[in-house]
């Protein structure tokens, strides 16, 4: 089976999930991939060994600015013209498949052509009933068009009694942080999409704690209590893994990659965006972290000083091998009921809050 897997490279959370998958692609003899990102030019994108000589694309993309999505300005950065130009002359007549994280030049080129096409990853639970914030008319027809597939499978925190997979997170996660030593004052703050100036001058009121700063536009130094780290996969998943908390704007990769730790989470949503402001919202609803509307220190302060002692074991959630579950889904030929690998892969999350979640229209 040949697959062109098209991932949306805008923020680095698509890639974080789509490691894992192209790790577990890799395994399998049947089935060759080439994967296309697009959303930021390609002398941009690091560490991307796994995914081998990956194609790139223009693509569309967000405008953000100091934390807040700028509809005028996303209108203005993006060209149509270049988009259906990429679209129309994207060759599928080699793949068998085209699987979509939310990437619109793979999704939109394969309703063209005729291609069958899987939309994967967290978007596509925005199909069911999940917890909702900030929506309005644009934003509904924004997701349910931006990378549109006729055959999806979303990825949240729960299933919301849906046909909704548990995230794509490495299993090997818990194993790296149990060989690593610990540090009870050590936070990780990834917020990506703020004035990164103002991040370090906030976290330098805040002495008794270590913060270890990652953005695409730092470069690796030290401002008294905060380290500052260029983003960069290998060094940031050690740093996560010997943490003991994350102050992160309300993206879902690295929440989930937190929860798998069983690391304490603090999420900033993006104004204007409705997808993280949904996830802010799941996050509180399902108790798993705290959100803060904007970068107040005294309540990051608070925050800070009421975390409760460190326990892993009790605190992580424990998501199975979903990438390795739904290669062997594809390659097989997706001719199983997705409800069948929803109940399986729940029904092995520790927490069985999950599992009693279901509906029997999706257990069965």
């Amino acid at each position: 089976m040949k697959i062109l897997y098209g991932i949306q490279g805008t923020g680095n959370g698509h890639i974080s999930r789509s490691r894992m998958m192209a790790r577990r692609l890799g395994e399998r003899r049947d089935v060759e991939v080439t994967y296309l990102f697009s959303g930021r030019p390609k002398a941009e994108y690091f560490d991307m060994e796994i995914f081998g000589d990956f194609l790139c694309r223009r693509g569309l993309t967000f405008h953000v600015d100091k934390g807040q999505l700028q509809y005028f300005q996303t209108l203005r950065h993006n060209s149509l013209l270049t988009f259906l130009k990429e679209v129309r002359t994207l060759n599928l007549s080699p793949y068998d498949l085209v699987i979509t994280d939310f990437e619109p030049v793979t999704a939109w080129a394969a309703r063209f052509s005729g291609k069958p096409v899987l939309g994967l990853g967290h978007q596509y639970a925005f199909a069911y009933d999940i917890p909702r914030e900030g929506e309005n008319l644009v934003s509904r027809l924004l997701m349910r068009n931006f990378a549109p597939a006729r055959r999806a499978i979303g990825l949240h925190w729960d299933s919301f009694g849906g046909p909704i997979l548990p995230p794509i997170v490495d299993p090997e996660l818990t194993k790296l942080a149990a060989s690593l030593d610990h540090d009870e004052r050590k936070i990780i703050v990834y917020l990506p999409f703020e004035n990164q100036s103002d991040v370090t001058e906030l976290l330098r009121k805040l002495p008794d704690f270590q913060f270890y700063q990652y953005s695409s536009g730092l470069t690796d130094g030290r401002q008294d209590n905060v380290h500052l780290r260029k983003a960069c996969h290998g060094g940031f998943m050690r740093d996560l893994c010997s943490s003991r908390a994350v102050i992160c704007n309300a993206g879902f990769e690295l929440v989930s990659e937190a929860l798998q730790l069983g690391l304490q989470i603090l999420v900033k949503p993006l104004h204007g965006q409705p997808e993280q402001l949904s996830n802010a919202a799941a996050l509180t609803h399902l108790d798993l972290g705290t959100r803060v509307n904007s970068l107040n220190r005294e309540f990051i302060a608070d925050w800070l000083d009421e975390l409760p002692a460190t326990d892993r074991n009790a605190t992580s959630t424990s998501y199975p091998d979903v990438a390795a579950a739904l290669v062997d889904w594809i390659a097989d030929g997706q001719n199983d009921n997705p409800a069948t690998l929803v109940e399986r892969l729940w029904l092995q999350c520790r927490q069985s809050e999950y599992s009693e979640a279901m509906t029997p229209q999706f257990a069965k």
